[in-house]
């Protein structure tokens, strides 16, 4: 059995440095059968730790009726976690926030408020109602702890508390330690024991973990924020925007020399609130993750990595809305989050810049973890967009020189002929390189690849990706935005695979019968063996080296320099949409839509059906039988629905809801206004997804 525990600078696994990529994903807010296909891209992204909350509310809406049934199904989840090979940490609460009612709390609890309970604190009338709940979690749960060689690995102490409510300095830390007794007596025993570190927040001597987002949009302004400092190499950890809407600033209340830097709440994307609506783009992640490993970061964790949609409840919506007594209002059903995996399974650019990460992190990060942060352009403000930002992680004998030219939504200058350093115990000169506008990155120097002869490459223009184990040899694959100009030490050179950034975005690693990089812009996973690739009704991969037993499914069609390129072709009929207006007013239109699929197929089966709604409006719902089955703030972004999610429905509604110009509401892309309004569904189209 595997040992694991921590440094002050790093975890450890069998007293190595470890250096995991954590994504959350609330099974509670996706259909149940689709679990082990998320959870398997999710690995296939380079994730190697699942975090989740264990949320009150969705498990007893109502007193003394547990529910852990269908997407509650906990215990289901925590086994197929096992199946796919993901260790787990369970965030239990009980308060947990996540964009939910109460901060998941049941109504029904928050009545005993009113009664005199005092909630989050060590009221015995409060602990008796979070022990029972407990209990029955514990019972989805026993027998798969990581002491009797399941996947569960950690667990999490309540959330933001102190800084979201919740009891402050020692009384909070008191509250926290008991907490932790209880879970503990209960029988949940795990390596981790982690808290929310930010904000102020108490963590009553548990370990620290911390967050940052790319915008802030819980923030009660519908203007312009100001430059996010995520995007600045820093040793500083709390993010101060993080639940802007409670308090500003609060530093930290532990003494962070004695904990490695862990993030379980890096911002995978962005929820949106009905007053202020940013999008994440796939860079804006990828910057922020990049500034973040320059920074002295050990732990990668993203909220959400996957995004969902909220159950239904028996006896309310089950969102955060200014009707419980929050500043904010959400979606009753979206939460997508423009997370890495979205709402319905889609892959995202997100996914593709975290994964660059994940791969060497995976393959490389047991180096990494270990060495010092140097951070050097400190001081550097967000709002400077003309210093070129640089970091460095290094030991004595070798590191990496990070640097990031990115700031979300700001132009920065361009740099050329750029003099980078790596600093050790003799300082590497890297040859001049031109770092654009919006580029980041890191380049190592005097790295160590283990081929025969453990050759050293002195530096490289370039930023490895992963190793493939082959039947020949070992390949390192780099990528990068110009010549890689490899450096070497001595004549010991190990075998290297040269990649454009845009190929690395669309690399897959895949372990069958050897490692294999396969190049497409669909998914592609591993699955029993057998090697599985999403795609439209044509699709091409490229795979290295050559597939000596073929690819199911697919023919080989070319050679194309050091990648073989295959092909697949799917027969299939294309559905038939029909969309009529059927009402409207000043503050709505009402559109029907009738859908004929040319033939029925579920998407176990291999097949799914996209519709793609494209509108200007403050918002629209999406109804099927009287049944809501999605809702979207507007943003600018075309909405996308899996007719497959929903068992293929032949007709549907979709309400827009009128945006007027004179709405206070924060837009990164504002619609076409006719006169003072905007209130139209623009286009549906229609994309079908092959397996």
């Amino acid at each position: 059995m595997r040992q694991y525990g921590y440094t002050e600078k790093y975890l450890t696994m069998d007293g190595q440095p470890w250096f995991p990529v954590m994504g959350e994903m609330h099974y509670s807010r996706y259909r149940e059968d689709l679990w082990e296909e998320s959870l398997r891209k999710m690995k296939a992204g380079g994730v190697t730790v699942l975090s989740t909350y264990v949320i009150w509310i969705h498990h007893e809406e109502e007193k003394d009726s547990f529910d852990f049934t269908g997407c509650r199904d906990l215990g289901r989840f925590i086994r197929i976690c096992k199946k796919v090979g993901l260790s787990m940490f369970l965030r239990l609460g009980p308060w947990i926030h996540g964009e939910v009612r109460n901060g998941g709390f049941p109504d029904w609890l928050q009545q005993k408020e009113r009664e005199g309970v005092i909630l989050r604190s060590n009221d015995e009338r409060y602990l008796r109602y979070v022990r029972r709940f407990w209990e029955k979690v514990y019972e989805q749960a026993e027998g798969y702890f990581h002491k009797d060689g399941g996947p569960i690995m950690g667990v999490q102490i309540e959330n933001e508390y102190g800084h979201v409510g919740g009891l402050k300095g020692e009384a909070g830390e008191t509250h926290m330690r008991t907490l932790t007794s209880l879970a503990k007596e209960l029988g949940f025993i795990v390596p981790y024991y982690t808290a929310t570190g930010w904000g102020g927040a108490c963590i009553g001597d548990l370990l620290p973990v911390m967050g940052g987002y790319c915008e802030a949009p819980w923030d009660q302004r519908t203007t312009e924020l100001e430059a996010n400092a995520n995007y600045v190499f820093s040793s500083e950890r709390n993010d101060a925007l993080i639940a802007c809407d409670h308090h500003v600033g609060d530093q930290v209340t532990f003494d962070q020399t004695r904990f490695p830097f862990l993030t379980a709440e890096l911002g995978g994307g962005l929820q949106v609130t009905k007053h202020r609506r940013p999008v994440a783009h796939g860079k804006d992640i990828g910057a922020m993750s990049l500034t973040k490993l320059g920074s002295g970061v050990a732990l990668l964790g993203y909220y959400m990595y996957h995004g969902g949609s909220n159950p239904k409840g028996k006896l309310s919506t089950l969102q955060e809305s200014r009707e419980t007594g929050y500043l904010n209002d959400l979606p009753e059903v979206n939460y997508d989050f423009n997370a890495p995996v979205r709402q319905y399974g889609a892959i995202s650019d997100s996914y593709r810049e975290i994964k660059l990460l994940a791969y060497f992190l995976k393959d490389f990060g047991d180096d990494m973890a270990a060495l010092e942060t140097d951070i050097l352009t400190r001081g550097v403000k967000p709002e400077d967009t003309k210093t070129l930002r640089l970091s460095s992680r290094h030991d004595d004998e070798h590191g990496y020189v990070f640097y990031n030219n990115y700031q979300r939504r700001r132009v920065m200058d361009a740099h050329q002929r750029t003099m980078l350093i790596g600093k050790c115990r003799q300082p590497v000169n890297f040859p001049p390189v031109d770092i654009g506008e919006g580029a980041f990155g890191f380049f190592p120097y005097r790295m160590r690849l283990k081929a025969p002869g453990n050759a050293v490459l002195r530096s490289a223009l370039a930023t490895p990706l992963c190793c493939l184990h082959t039947k020949k040899e070992d390949i390192f694959v780099f990528y990068g935005e110009q010549e890689p100009e490899y450096q070497w030490e001595g004549e010991e050179q190990a075998r290297v695979l040269s990649l454009s950034r845009e190929q690395a975005l669309n690399a897959w690693k895949v372990t069958l019968d050897q490692d294999y990089l396969i190049l497409s812009e669909n998914y592609v996973w591993e699955e029993d063996g057998v090697l599985k690739i999403t795609g439209a009704e044509e699709t091409e991969i490229r795979c290295f080296p050559e597939a000596e037993e073929g690819i199911p499914g697919f023919v080989k069609y070319r050679q194309e320099a050091e990648f073989t390129v295959y092909r697949r072709k799917a027969e299939y009929i294309s559905p038939k949409i029909e969309v009529n207006l059927t009402a409207e007013d000043r503050e709505n239109r009402v559109y029907d839509i009738q859908i004929v699929y040319g033939e029925r197929e579920d998407r176990r089966k291999g097949r799914d059906t996209i519709l793609y709604l494209e509108y200007a409006g403050e918002s629209l719902e999406i109804y099927a039988d009287g049944e809501k089955l999605n809702d979207h703030f507007y943003t600018g972004q075309k909405v996308p629905l899996s007719l497959g999610y929903f068992d293929f429905p032949k007709q549907l509604r979709v309400i827009v809801h009128s945006l007027f110009a004179e709405d206070d509401i924060f837009l990164e892309k504002c619609p076409v206004f006719i006169e003072d309004r905007a209130c139209s569904l623009i286009s549906v189209k229609t994309a079908e997804e092959f397996r």
